[in-house]
C-alpha cells in the first residue's frame, strides 16, 4: 500500500473537501481520462483507473471515515483494521463482536430472547453510463452474518440442545431487591448467567463457538432499472444479515457510482452534449450526424445559426425509473476553429474576409459603434 498516491491528491483536492467537491473533482478527472477520449493511451488509462479507485473510497461516506482516519492502512487486510473488501458494511468481523452484539449483558434492562431483527448490510456497486441509462444485471457477492449452518443458529453441538437458564427461567432477566434510604426497592436487570438469552448452552457449536452465527459469503444477481442515476438505490429486502431468535433478516442496500460518460453530461433524466460543428456548416446551414444514447440521428443547422446554440431533441434522454417516460437530449453547437491552416487556405480566408459587408456581423458592427466610435 505504501506506493499509492493519497485519494486526495489523486482527485487533486485537499483533505476535508466536501462530497460535492469530490464529485465534482472525480467526473472532471473521469471524462479527461476516459479510455474513449485517450484510445490507446496506457497512461490515461492507469490514470482513470487511479481516479476511479480514489472515488470508490472517498464518495462513499463510510470508507471515507476511514480513510481519514487510517489512510490507506484502512483497507489493507494485513494492516489489522479489517480490509475494504467488496463494499459491503461490515468490515473488520469477529465472531466475539457478533456474539457480544447479539447476546451481550451490558446494563439494559430488554429481554434479550426476543425476535431481533438482523442488521442491513450496505453496498456499493459502480455502474458505466450505459449500464445505469438502460439498466443491467450484474452478479454480486458480499459477506453477510447468517445462521450457523452446523447448529441451525442454536449456538449448541449436534446432538445437544441449549437448556433453559435456571436463574430466570427462561426469562432472561431476573429482579433483584436493594436496601436503599427509602426501604427496599425492586428493580430487574439481565440474567448474568445466561447474558440476557435466557438459554445455557452446555456444549457450544465449534463451527461458531456457540454464537450461533458465522460469517458468510453470498452471491447474487441484481437487476438494476433502467434511469438509475449516481448516488440512488435498489433495496433488497431480506438479503442483509440473519435475524435472531425467529426475527427476520436485515435487507442489502445497494448504492450506485456512475462512472462519466466521455461525450455526454447527465442532468436528472435529461443529457447534453456539445457537438463541434465546422465555421461553413454555421454559416451555410447543413444536416450533421450526432449520437445519441439510442444511435446517430440527423440534426438540420439552419444557415447563420450562432456558435453556442442549444437544439432540443425530445424524448430522446434517459428512460424514467420504472416509466415510459424519457428525458430529452440537449446538442450545443459549438465552432471548431481550424488549426494548421496552408497558403492556399489562408488567402481564400482573408479574401472571404474582405469581401464581408457591413451588416453580416450586426452583433460585432453594434459593439463596435457602442465601445470604440466617438
Amino acid at each position: 500500500m505504501a506506493d499509492k498516491r493519497d485519494y486526495y491528491e489523486v482527485l487533486g483536492l485537499s483533505k476535508g473537501a466536501t462530497d460535492e467537491e469530490i464529485k465534482k473533482a472525480y467526473r472532471r478527472l473521469a471524462k479527461q481520462y476516459h479510455p474513449d477520449m485517450n484510445p490507446g493511451d496506457k497512461v490515461a488509462e492507469s490514470k482513470f483507473k487511479e481516479v476511479n479507485e480514489a472515488y470508490d473510497v472517498l464518495g462513499d461516506p463510510d470508507k471515507k471515515a476511514k480513510y481519514d482516519q487510517y489512510g490507506h492502512a484502512a483497507f489493507d487486510p494485513s494492516s489489522g483494521f479489517g480490509g475494504g473488501g467488496g463494499g459491503f458494511g461490515f468490515d473488520g468481523f469477529d465472531i466475539s463482536d457478533i456474539f457480544s452484539s447479539f447476546f451481550g449483558g451490558g446494563s439494559s434492562s430488554r429481554r434479550q430472547n426476543g425476535p431481533v431483527q438482523g442488521d442491513d448490510i450496505k453496498y456499493r456497486l459502480t455502474l458505466t453510463f450505459e449500464e445505469a441509462v438502460f439498466g443491467c444485471k450484474k452478479e454480486i457477492t458480499y459477506q453477510r452474518v447468517a445462521k450457523c449452518p452446523e447448529c441451525s443458529g442454536s449456538g449448541a453441538e449436534k446432538g445437544t440442545s441449549p437448556k433453559t437458564c435456571p436463574d430466570c427461567q427462561g426469562r432472561g432477566q431476573v429482579k433483584v431487591q436493594q436496601r436503599t434510604p427509602f426501604g427496599m426497592m425492586q428493580s430487574t436487570r439481565t440474567c448474568d448467567r445466561c447474558r440476557g438469552t435466557g438459554k445455557i448452552i452446555e456444549t457450544p457449536c465449534k463451527n461458531c463457538r456457540g454464537s450461533g452465527f458465522v460469517k458468510a459469503s453470498k452471491k447474487l444477481e441484481v437487476s438494476i432499472p433502467a434511469g438509475i442515476d449516481d448516488g440512488q438505490g435498489v433495496v433488497l429486502r431480506g438479503e442483509g444479515c440473519d435475524g435472531r431468535n425467529g426475527g427476520s433478516a436485515g435487507d442489502l442496500v445497494i448504492t450506485v457510482n456512475v462512472r462519466p460518460h466521455a461525450f455526454f453530461e447527465r442532468e436528472g433524466y435529461d443529457i447534453y452534449c456539445d457537438i463541434p460543428v465546422t465555421f461553413a456548416d454555421m454559416v451555410l446551414g447543413a444536416k450533421i450526424s450526432v449520437p445519441t444514447i439510442d444511435g446517430t440521428e440527423t440534426l438540420e443547422i439552419p444557415e447563420g445559426t450562432q456558435t453556442g446554440t442549444t437544439f432540443t431533441l425530445k424524448g430522446k434522454g434517459v428512460r424514467v425509473v420504472n416509466s415510459q417516460k424519457r428525458g430529452n437530449m440537449y446538442i450545443t453547437a459549438v465552432i471548431e476553429t481550424p488549426k494548421g491552416l496552408d497558403r492556399k487556405q489562408k488567402e481564400l480566408l482573408r479574401q472571404y474576409s474582405d469581401s464581408l459587408k457591413p451588416g453580416n456581423h450586426s452583433k460585432k458592427d453594434k459593439f463596435t459603434k457602442k465601445f470604440f466610435s466617438k
